[in-house]
């Protein structure tokens, strides 16, 4: 994933800048920058590694050295940015959160022209912001560029660019990540997490629209393309990736989580009711769907899992998936008192591959919990996203629920046969799960359905992307 912030002042802009980033740390892993621009001073820029340590110690420094009144920021999981660019549109920063499936088609388009180039990273990888870069350069204004790169991309595409005039912000033209704004006496600010701005003194503006084009200065956000009708934002936004005290499409993070686990818990109470004696989640977006889930059941809320965030931020996790199980393992620090002889209901944000869950339940054995029940805050991810790099999965049978569906019926599968296994009420579902239940060690396993899910959101589902569910598009 990523995030980034952007600032329009009628002063120097780089504190809320600098903080207003620091505060998107969970979203990303890998790569940090900042870009500003003075009209003293033009543009300037630095980007850094925060794969072994936090934005903050990384950039603390060198803010002293940086100063204007318009100014962005991204972190990222993948590509360094923002980049600063020369073209017949002028010079400009830019920064962007997505994934692009037809990254090989576009360059091989942009090819076409014959002395476009692009510079190659470690590993033979090209920038997929440069890419973007190119595409709107492809046109003769931003706002047509903009435009052109966004219905050229599969996949999905929000886009910050700062120029000399103010900066352009484009959502994703279905609304797959959001952009909110901010407003306080001195300007304007964006971000990916609306939290992010309200202890630098901002107050809620506006969210945009899906597709909706806008550019930000000092006085005023001016739209200069209109939201479009068809949104399909990402619903484990609210699941997992949200922070808690975030919002989207005016729908906060926690209390979506508390509805979340509620529902599990009275579905539970309906359908297959386990006694219990406490109720915990995973730390950290597992923590509010466990005080849900509690909060319905008259279950005691307990943590048997302490994690430790004084020298573990969460930028320090490597890219590698075996080092990122192995950290995540020892991030968590047991309270054996609140494990021993327990029944333990153990609520997760989602079950993607199982490694890690499958660790935690048997470290509670091991730690003398009498009973672990497991459940799992969203259905089963069947599909691997298509639109955002919220998962580092190479193929879905890194999922743990199509390898048990391949275990049972080959590999080619027919997608009718998926969607079966879709339906939490088919009989294929119900020995789906029970195989995953076995091959966990779970004493009991329930997933959300999708339709409790949604509910939990509020939203018209029509506006809500579930294809990593239900590979509905």
């Amino acid at each position: 994933m990523g995030g980034f912030f952007g600032v329009a002042s009628k002063n120097d802009c780089v504190f809320d800048l600098f903080f207003g980033t620091d505060y998107h740390s969970h979203l990303g892993t890998r790569r940090a920058g900042l870009a500003v621009y003075s009209k003293e001073d033009g543009f300037n820029r630095s980007i850094h590694n925060i794969e072994n340590s936090p934005f903050r110690t990384k950039f603390s420094s060198e803010i002293n050295d940086m100063s204007g009144h318009l100014g962005i920021g991204c972190i990222s999981d993948y590509d360094p940015q923002p980049l600063i660019v020369r073209s017949h549109h002028g010079t400009y920063a830019i920064a962007t959160v997505g994934k692009i499936d037809n990254l090989d088609e576009l360059v091989d388009r942009l090819f076409e022209h014959k002395h476009m180039h692009f510079l190659e990273m470690s590993g033979g990888e090209i920038n997929t912001v440069e890419v973007v870069t190119a595409l709107i350069n492809s046109r003769c204004n931003l706002i047509e560029g903009i435009r052109y790169a966004q219905e050229s991309i599969k996949g999905s595409m929000t886009i910050m660019v700062l120029t000399h005039e103010g900066i352009y912000l484009a959502r994703d033209k279905y609304g797959r990540t959001p952009i909110a704004i901010g407003k306080n006496d001195e300007g304007y600010c964006a971000c990916f997490e609306a939290f992010a701005y309200l202890n630098l003194g901002y107050e809620n503006y506006k969210e945009l629209g899906p597709g909706e084009i806008c550019i930000m200065t000092p006085e005023g956000v001016k739209t200069l393309v209109a939201p479009g009708n068809q949104m399909k934002i990402c619903t484990f936004l609210w699941v997992y990736y949200g922070y808690p005290a975030s919002r989207y499409e005016g729908v906060s993070v926690e209390e979506m989580r508390y509805r979340c686990g509620a529902n599990l818990a009275r579905r539970d109470q309906k359908e297959s009711p386990v006694e219990i004696d406490t109720v915990a989640g995973v730390p950290d977006s597992g923590t509010a769907h466990a005080v849900g889930y509690a909060n319905a059941s008259g279950v005691p809320f307990s943590r048997p899992f302490i994690k430790y965030t004084p020298t573990w931020p969460r930028s320090f996790m490597p890219t590698i998936q075996k080092k990122r199980d192995m950290i995540a393992k020892m991030k968590l620090i047991p309270v054996h008192e609140m494990i021993e002889g327990k029944k333990i209901l153990l609520l997760d944000d989602s079950i993607v591959r199982g490694t890690q869950l499958k660790e935690k339940v048997e470290f509670l054995y091991e730690s003398g919990a009498k009973e672990v029940h497991v459940r799992s805050a969203c259905p089963p991810i069947m599909f691997g996203c298509k639109y955002l790099n919220f998962s580092r999965s190479n193929s879905d049978l890194e999922l743990i629920a199509r390898r048990v569906i391949c275990e049972e019926e080959g590999e080619n599968i027919p997608m009718d046969v998926l969607y079966d296994y879709c339906d939490p009420d088919s009989d294929r579902y119900a020995n789906m799960i029970e195989k995953i239940r076995v091959k966990q060690h779970y004493t009991s396993l329930r997933y959300n359905r999708l339709d409790d899910l949604l509910d939990s959101v509020g939203i018209d589902k029509d506006k809500l992307c579930t294809y990593c569910w239900n590979g509905k598009e």
